[in-house]
Parts: structure tokens; sequence; C-alpha cells
């Protein structure tokens, strides 16, 4: 067999990579997405709805997204930077946020479908777990209510994580989503039943109230940390007793009007938009700024 020089050029390399981009980018769980919007052709092109929740470092992101063949099509989107419109300023990536923004999209698609009435969901908040409707075993009349899948992407599955607050919030809100309880705060592993007052804790604040009021008694031993956490709770006047207000308050004004959305700032008009791109300087222009250092550092050791 004759010599065959083995060209590592970039073809070489590609059957190395991971085969889709936004896997590589861990964006997309392109396994999972295949069984989620896998649609019976019996269905006739009937849309299969997924609920998408996605965190980022300051935000929260809710979608009621349905796939089509050239994309995913938008339903309705919440987002948690919405909800200082119906008074939750502070705290807006915790447990108790994500429950409040899987609420707010919950009666966003409602009210816009037109059936907000007709589903009005979990009147009360009260972390216990409650089952998703199916056709097979209801005896009542009327629609079926609408139904969405939850979609995490890539993030884990493990218990009391905030991505099931989204989902409790969106099931609350009257959306059914098929779960179990065992994903939720409060469970018991070994008696596999959900301890509700936990899990109502969590939707509450009542877990960062605790820490915040601890962390308030402790500020004379730490001031650091008093310093460090907390600082927008100060800002806004938010004591320990008044977070699960706050919670409630906001719940009731999302139930009230879902549509709300944060006031925009108007643009002045003729003001120069920031420019944070540095300006590259001449040759003479860097001359002289050496030249003036090294005036300077000569200043200071007493030799000008």
């Amino acid at each position: 067999m004759p010599f065959v020089k083995v060209v590592k050029n970039k073809a070489y390399f590609k059957r190395y990579q991971t085969k889709y981009r936004r896997r590589r980018e861990n964006k997309t769980d392109y396994r999972a997405r295949r069984t989620m919007v896998l649609q019976d052709k019996t269905k006739y092109n009937a849309p299969k709805y997924r609920l998408v929740v996605r965190f980022t470092n300051k935000d929260i992101i809710t979608q009621i997204v349905h796939a089509k063949v050239v994309g995913d099509d938008v339903l309705m989107a919440a987002y948690a930077h919405e909800l200082p419109a119906f008074g939750i300023k502070v705290g807006l990536t915790n447990y108790a946020a994500a429950y409040a923004t899987g609420l707010l999209i919950a009666r966003r698609t409602l009210s816009k479908l037109k059936i907000a009435d007709k589903f009005p969901g979990a009147k009360e908040a009260t972390g216990a777990f409650q089952a998703c409707r199916d056709k097979k075993d209801d005896e009542e009349e009327g629609r079926f209510p609408f139904k969405a899948i939850l979609d995490i992407g890539l993030a884990r599955t493990t218990t009391g994580a905030k991505v099931f607050g989204a989902l409790k919030g969106a099931v609350d809100g009257g959306i059914a989503i098929p779960h179990k309880p065992n994903r939720f705060p409060g469970f018991n592993k070994e008696t596999s039943k959900l301890d509700a007052k936990v899990h109502r804790n969590h939707i509450f604040g009542a877990h960062v109230a605790a820490y915040l009021k601890q962390v308030n008694e402790d500020k004379a031993a730490n001031p650091d940390e008093k310093n460090l956490m907390f600082t927008n709770f100060t800002k806004n006047g938010i004591k320990p007793a008044d977070v699960e207000a706050m919670y409630k308050n906001a719940h009731a004004a999302i139930r009230k009007d879902p549509t709300k959305r944060v006031a925009t700032t108007k643009k002045v008009q003729g003001a120069k938009s920031k420019a944070y791109n540095i300006k590259k300087l001449t040759k003479k222009e860097r001359d002289d700024a050496a030249s003036k250092k090294v005036a300077a550092l000569r200043k200071s050791l007493g030799k000008a």
C-alpha cells in the first residue's frame, strides 16, 4: 500500500467536533428537543407547545413556544425584569421571582387566548402539588386547559431548582403542565411526600427573609457581609417582615392585569450615544503621553 499523507486541515478536525453549533455552545440539548417537538401525524399540524425557562445572571426568561418547519414560534413571553411593574423590585433571580414570572407567563397566555376566566388556576399559592388534568380521567364538561410541556434546556433537574419555581407558577396560573412533586423544595425522598409548607415558604421568599434577618443581626460581627449583601433591599427599605407581603401583592397585581409592562424611558432628541470603544492614538499623541509620564516620574524623584 503506498504512503498516504494525512492532511490535517479544517475538514479533518471538524469530524471530531460536536455536530451542532448550539450544542457546542451549551445552549440546546438536541436529544431532548427532538422528543419535545415530535408531534403525531394524526394531530394534523396542531402546535405542540413548550414552556421554555432560561436563567441568566440578572434575568429569568419564560416563553410559550411551538416548533415549525422554519423554526420556533413564540406565542407569549414574560421576563423577571418586568416584575418591578408589579411591585417586586429586588431579588429578580430567586425562587420566588421564578414563581412570579411563571404566574405572569400563564396569565398573559390565557388572556391572549381569551380563556383566562375559564381557567383561573390556584386562587392562593399553598405550595401543594396540583396534578395535571387529563382528558381520559376528566369527568368535567367544557374545553381542556391550555397544555404545555416544560423545556429547561441544559439546566440540572435537581430537587429545589429554581426552574421548577417557574413551573409551579405557570401551573398555579392555569396552564396544564405534566409534572411530579419530587423536584419541589420540601419533598422527602424517604417518605415520597411533599411538605407544602416548605414549598410555600420558598414561593413567598421566607428563606430570603430569614437570611436577610440573620445578616442584619450579624452586621456588628460581619460589617463587610452587610455591605456586600442585600444592598438593594436596604435601598428600597424592604425589611424581613415585608418580604412575604411584597410577593402576595405582586401575585394579586399579576392576576389583575398581566398585560402591564415596565415603563420605557423616552429617548432625548439630539443626545449622543455613549461610545465605549477606545480611541486609537496617533504616534505623536503616544510620544507626548510618554514624555509627560517621564517628566512626572523625574519630578517625583527630584531629578527634574
